[in-house]
């Protein structure tokens, strides 16, 4: 039986000029975005915005999370240009603060940690003064291959926990949590100057124990930001949802979180990974 959708996730609509401009600059630089790939339901606000996660290395994953939506099967060769057409992209946006993430590429000896290295440059060449913020995957935890992601210099690097270690095998069964935390607390070890962020979604079921576990976890390999968000099953074949989270537990665990000493966290039930992005860069270094 399904549960009913509550009033707190009800999104508004978005539409006009701005969106249109984001949908024909996406379209004429050939770039994919997470907004798009994982059915984000803040998608229309965020392209209003003039905002959107670019989605690099293609549109097919190499590893079979049960809560994503992005396409699993074969991937196709890296893009050498395509570092550039994000920059140019980014530009015409007009773009502050940009977000960059990938499909998880395993197939790749370095998990796509040159490819991410390539965009970074290529924006700081078009744009120094543009906020970049990475989303990368665990590049199967192969320290050379981070070092070449941070060595770029972007000014946030991402990797979302996404659920209870609890969950793992199930949710996430070709990742590993101990190493997810291990990804970022090796950015600190490398880079101490460089902002570390991180995400995790409830209504899995998980209890609130595990997700303050999470927090403490999180908190203990110095990650500045969190981002905690429902989770909204992509269809009846994935990972099927246990419950709606009420906003108030959401407050609940903010609260939690910044008194373990996190700088910024979006809790909340539409909170996704890069939502308002630029507001949490802006009130760390505030």
């Amino acid at each position: 039986m399904s549960i009913r959708k509550p009033e707190w996730l009800r999104v508004k609509y978005y539409g006009g000029e701005n969106l249109e401009q984001v949908e024909a600059i996406l379209k004429r630089y050939s770039l994919n975005t997470v907004c798009e790939e994982a059915s984000c339901p803040n998608r229309m606000e965020c392209f209003d915005r003039k905002t959107a996660t670019f989605m690099t290395m293609g549109n097919e994953c190499t590893r079979n999370c049960t809560f994503c939506n992005v396409n699993k099967g074969e991937v196709q060769p890296l893009d050498s240009e395509e570092p550039m057409r994000v920059a140019q992209a980014a530009k015409a946006m007009h773009l502050k603060h940009v977000v960059i993430t990938s499909v998880t590429r395993d197939d790749l000896p370095d998990g796509g940690a040159e490819h991410f290295a390539q965009v970074i440059k290529s924006i700081k060449a078009i744009d120094k003064k543009m906020i970049i913020e990475v989303l990368i995957p665990d590049l199967q935890g192969n320290i050379s291959s981070l070092e070449t992601v941070v060595n770029a210099e972007p000014n946030i690097i991402n990797h979302n926990i996404e659920t209870v270690p609890r969950l793992y095998r199930e949710v996430r069964p070709m990742a590993i949590y101990d190493r997810s935390l291990e990804v970022l607390g090796n950015v600190k070890k490398i880079d101490s100057s460089i902002t570390t962020k991180s995400g995790i979604m409830v209504g899995l079921g998980e209890d609130k124990k595990e997700v303050v576990n999470v927090l403490r976890d999180l908190r203990n390999v110095d990650c500045n930001l969190l981002t905690i968000g429902q989770y909204l099953p992509p269809s009846k074949e994935h990972y099927p949802l246990i419950e709606y989270i009420h906003p108030d537990i959401f407050e609940e665990y903010k609260k939690i979180g910044m008194a373990l000493g996190f700088d910024y966290i979006a809790s909340g039930p539409l909170v996704r990974s890069s939502y308002h992005a630029d507001q949490a860069f802006i009130v760390k270094n505030s």
